[in-house]
């Protein structure tokens, strides 16, 4: 078994939903450290610690960055245990292994290949979040001075080592209905919250007027969570839903936050939950050309591919790693080898072989950048 996949493997096998991915932190730093990267683990609390990691002397490094939790999964739905990292064939099965331990193994192996080649360095940033998944929860509790800013992003999201320049934003909403409480058999006394959240949430499912983007497509909107009420026979009096529309350029949170209290309708609240911009960058930018330059090296397609309907860190690490004087996010590009469509599936997979083809792309990415 090679480096990257050995080392995916140990990070699989750590469960990190939502949780515990300090442990991994732990392991990811020891590595680094070992080879001689400059080392921090910033947490907000017990066993959720984050790392950043810096080599070479330049001030503006050029940061590659993926998250270290995942989504849950029950093993009763699976046909393997999800944190085994079983192989099949070609494929390495568990959770995670897509989204995205995969791009976090080949970016740590590149990257202590770069660290021990002798060359003058201008510098690369490491940076593993915890609590990507509910909203980029890590990366918003980053520190803007505890990260070397003026250098490009890479984000090692899955791809399938697709060179993607950018991705859709997020705007999740949460509505709430107060109702008036009352005996089941008599709903007529009372104002049930969970039906009128009900008939918001067809309501959005159903919108079909949402405004689309020549790139990125259209807003989409999806009804991720509904709750209330306590018991069969009391009318509810309260319920929350939880709403997440994706973005595109062009599209104003005040309008889209608008047009969703429109549909709920009276008696429904809508605040805002997470708000992430959307990341674009140029595909003329010099970066771009840098990694389609890797690609091409490494003999894969570099030509750039549709922004991706996920969202990422990116949409607030590309914020902190940008200068004043720069006047915009710093440039980015998503590129890892897990594959799109194996985000929080069951069974979910990863190609070893475009593990491995990430390990060539990224060491030729950072060797042109200090070569640049």
């Amino acid at each position: 078994m090679t480096a990257a996949l050995h080392l995916l493997t140990e990070l699989v096998r750590r469960r990190t939903v939502a949780s515990d991915e300090g442990v991994l932190a732990a392991l990811c730093a020891d590595l680094l450290r070992d080879n001689g990267f400059e080392v921090a683990t910033p947490g907000w609390e017990e066993g959720r610690e984050q790392l950043v990691a810096r080599t070479g002397s330049g001030s503006a490094p050029l940061t590659v960055t993926g998250h270290l939790d995942t989504v849950p999964a029950d093993p009763a739905q699976w046909t393997v245990d999800p944190w085994a990292a079983e192989r099949d064939g070609d494929r390495v099965v568990g959770r995670g292994t897509s989204d995205m331990k995969s791009g976090v193994a080949t970016a740590l192996v590149a990257a202590v290949d770069h660290a021990a080649r002798p060359h003058r360095c201008r510098g690369l940033q490491v940076v593993l979040t915890a609590g990507e998944e509910t909203g980029c929860t890590g990366a918003l509790r980053l520190r803007r001075s505890s990260l070397a800013a003026g250098g490009p992003l890479l984000v090692t999201e899955p791809t399938a080592n697709r060179l993607v320049p950018g991705h859709k934003g997020a705007h999740w909403m949460r509505l709430t209905a107060a109702g008036r409480a009352a005996h089941g058999s008599a709903p007529e006394l009372g104002d049930n919250a969970v039906v009128r959240l009900a008939r918001a949430a067809s309501a959005l499912h159903d919108h079909d007027a949402w405004p689309s983007h020549a790139a990125f497509g259209p807003v989409t909107a999806n009804v991720g969570l509904l709750r209330g009420g306590v018991q069969p026979n009391v009318v509810p009096d309260s319920a929350e839903m939880l709403l997440d529309v994706r973005t595109v350029p062009g599209v104003d949170g005040d309008d889209v936050r608008s047009v969703v209290a429109g549909l709920g309708g009276d008696g429904v609240r809508v605040e805002d939950h997470v708000v992430l911009p959307v990341v674009d960058t140029d595909v003329h930018d010099p970066f771009v050309g840098l990694v389609r330059e890797a690609l091409a090296a490494a003999g894969e397609d570099d030509q750039p591919h549709p922004p991706a309907r996920y969202f990422t860190d990116a949409s607030v690490l590309a914020q902190l790693l940008s200068l004043p004087e720069d006047g915009g996010p710093a440039p980015t590009v998503v590129l890892g080898p897990g594959e799109p469509d194996q985000c929080h599936v069951v069974d979910e997979w990863c190609s070893a072989s475009k593990v491995e083809a990430a390990v060539e792309i990224y060491r030729h990415l950072f060797d042109g950048w200090c070569g640049s």
